[in-house]
């Protein structure tokens, strides 16, 4: 190694002045998250190829009941949805967040450090693999059509839950389509979500700046004062956040429990005309959400968000279908416009507080 390479590991090891993306060798998250995933269900190559058309199909068919609800993204292409299997939406997980992060998709990480945060994301990847139906992934590629995003869908993992919830497959599929399409809806008509995403990111991974000290100092006067504070994981942002971070924190909260609760309230506007046997699906689907977890589980659940996830499909489609319900859908396309007609927190809960603010 020569001296120039070998100053180039420090200064990654140390962190100094690099990109937040080439902080993770996302190589090594991709590569060891593929060695630690969980096998998918057992299945005859007839019935993944089944699945893998049905789903393609249901991708391209949901566009159209969903542009209709919506109202939006009207005329756009409609891309080709990526079928996967776990280790392939690792993968592709992986390259999305290197270029989420400002990176181009690959690692160009060879310090100590990024191989060591890529290991841990490899981990977390691991796990979120087997949990994951579909993603619109906004900052990568279609690499057929060239689109600004990709729409991803976990072929072993619809599998396992239509096996588990003994609703009819084909249905279910369209099902979950219909979620995952009004994702890609959404970023495909209000292309600034894209960059305000980003933008908040950014504030989020950026250095901070504070010493440890000056970090338990803030700690500590926040767990003094009378201010009050948010429960559970969210709480627990509020306290090890910067000012700053914890408003953008706030701010992605926010924007992605519109984006579910949105996705939820198409899913069942859509459904009835559509899936034939939706209200079996719905009522197996919710039941599973909100089943006892073992401790183990509810401790992963909590370390991974999903119960805050959970959350916001809750809350967002309440705060949707209130909207929609007094204003009507035209009228609540104006939360599309940009930053400043998002909802607040308070108003998520109280969606009138939104109609008098914005509508």
């Amino acid at each position: 190694m020569n001296e120039s390479a070998s100053n180039g590991a420090d200064s990654a090891d140390k962190g100094e002045s690099t990109p937040i993306a080439d902080r993770v060798d996302w190589g090594t998250a991709a590569s060891l998250g593929r060695k630690l995933v969980r096998p998918g269900p057992k299945t005859t190559d007839y019935t993944r190829d089944l699945a893998r058309g049905e789903l393609i199909a249901a991708s391209a068919a949901a566009e159209e009941p969903v542009r209709e609800v919506t109202r939006l993204a009207d005329g756009h292409v409609v891309p080709t949805a990526r079928v996967l299997d776990r280790g392939e939406w690792i993968s592709a997980a992986a390259q999305s967040m290197s270029v989420m992060l400002g990176g181009d998709g690959t690692s160009h990480s060879t310090g100590i450090s990024a191989r060591l945060s890529g290991a841990q994301a490899g981990g977390v990847l691991s796990l979120l693999s087997s949990a994951i139906l579909g993603q619109y992934d906004p900052f990568t590629p279609d690499p057929v059509s060239g689109a600004d995003g990709t729409l991803l869908l976990v072929l072993p993992n619809i599998i396992a839950v239509e096996r588990a919830l003994h609703v009819v497959p084909k249905d279910f599929r369209l099902w979950v389509c219909l979620h995952e399409v009004t994702h890609r809806v959404q970023f495909s008509a209000n292309p600034w979500l894209r960059d305000y995403m980003r933008q908040n990111i950014d504030v989020l991974t950026a250095e901070s700046g504070e010493s440890v000290n000056e970090l338990v100092s803030r700690i500590a006067a926040a767990v003094k004062s009378d201010k009050p504070r948010e429960k559970g994981v969210i709480g627990a942002m509020q306290l090890l956040q910067t000012p700053e971070q914890y408003e953008a924190f706030t701010r992605m909260m926010m924007l992605g429990t519109v984006l579910e609760g949105h996705a939820d309230h198409v899913m069942d506007a859509v459904g009835p005309q559509k899936v034939p046997t939706v209200a079996a699906i719905r009522e197996a689907f919710d039941a599973r959400r909100t089943r006892k977890q073992n401790p183990m589980q509810r401790i992963l659940r909590a370390l991974l968000g999903m119960d805050a996830k959970m959350a916001q499909y809750i809350k967002g489609k309440a705060f949707v279908d209130e909207v929609v319900a007094t204003a009507g859908m035209a009228r609540f396309n104006t939360i599309w416009t940009g930053p400043e007609t998002m909802p607040r927190p308070e108003e998520i809960a109280t969606p009138r507080l939104w109609i008098d603010r914005v509508l």
